[in-house]
């Protein structure tokens, strides 16, 4: 039995921003991955990917990261461009890869599940409720909100949320991916908006204004924790949440707990380019300084 499985698919990424061009593996399942690395916990990635970035994967394994991998005919393919501001992001779809089906997770236990779709049609609804009887389901709602026109991404509703997110436990999205599901402009009214559809913890991210969770009728509002220089904020909200669900699941840590630890994770990963590859001990140490 695992602690956390995470699904989703690597990407091959290619990062604009005022100091240039990078290019890297990404994707909720790589960064999600790597910032659990170092961590106290049992996990496995499940994920898909063309046979051109098989490399990605054997990456990760030479981390000790246990991965099952499904052969795709594609690698999802992502540029992403960044402003000054580097809570505001542009983005281009340029290549997509297979959808996820069950019988890729027939063998998997674990006691958490955390859903990464980069687009509407990595996941089924039937898939989510299908999974949902094996155990805890955690969704980066991003990937449904996504729409491809001419390569170009823009935000929209996800059509199917109304018989999707019933079986979700816990909901991760930025205040505008909210508002686009919700179709509330505030977060008290998006977020009670999913309660009252069966989610049971709303986490929202606002970049560096912080976040907040909502959870039984409860606000928790959770400080950002940035350093003095931001390099890379891409990544951030799955290391979030690989934080969160860590202190969650594994740790037993009540909400704010959590979200503050995972507030910091996120902040310290911005410290450098690609993912988090830092501890626990660290973490720690730079909420205290942070605070």
């Amino acid at each position: 039995m695992y602690d956390i499985c995470c699904v989703g698919h690597i990407t091959s990424d290619k990062i604009v921003n005022t100091k240039g061009i990078m290019h890297m593996p990404g994707g909720t399942a790589l960064y999600f991955s790597c910032a659990v690395n170092k961590l106290d916990v049992n996990y496995v990635l499940v994920t898909a990917l063309g046979a051109a970035e098989m490399e990605y994967v054997d990456h990760l394994r030479n981390k000790d990261i246990e991965v099952r991998v499904q052969p795709s005919a594609h690698t999802v393919i992502f540029e992403n461009i960044y402003g000054e501001n580097q809570d505001d992001r542009t983005q281009n779809v340029l290549q997509i890869a297979d959808a996820f089906t069950m019988e890729q997770l027939l063998n998997v236990e674990a006691k958490a599940f955390h859903l990464g779709p980069l687009l509407a049609g990595d996941f089924t609804t039937d898939f989510i409720k299908t999974l949902s009887a094996k155990g805890l389901i955690s969704l980066d709602v991003q990937g449904y909100l996504r729409k491809v026109v001419n390569k170009k991404v823009f935000l929209t509703d996800w059509p199917d949320k109304l018989n999707a997110l019933q079986y979700i436990d816990i909901v991760k999205a930025d205040v505008a991916e909210l508002a686009a599901l919700s179709r509330y402009q505030t977060v008290e009214e998006g977020v009670k908006f999913l309660a009252d559809l069966g989610v049971k913890e709303a986490v929202i991210t606002n970049g560096s204004q912080g976040s907040v969770i909502y959870s039984e009728g409860v606000f928790y509002n959770i400080p950002a924790y940035l350093p003095e220089l931001v390099v890379d904020a891409t990544g951030c909200g799955d290391t979030y949440m690989a934080g969160y669900l860590y202190q969650r699941i594994k740790k037993g840590a009540g909400i704010q707990q959590a979200g503050e630890f995972a507030a910091a994770m996120a902040g310290l990963k911005t410290m450098s380019p690609g993912p988090f590859v830092g501890n626990e001990d660290e973490v720690t140490r730079f909420l205290i300084q942070r605070v």
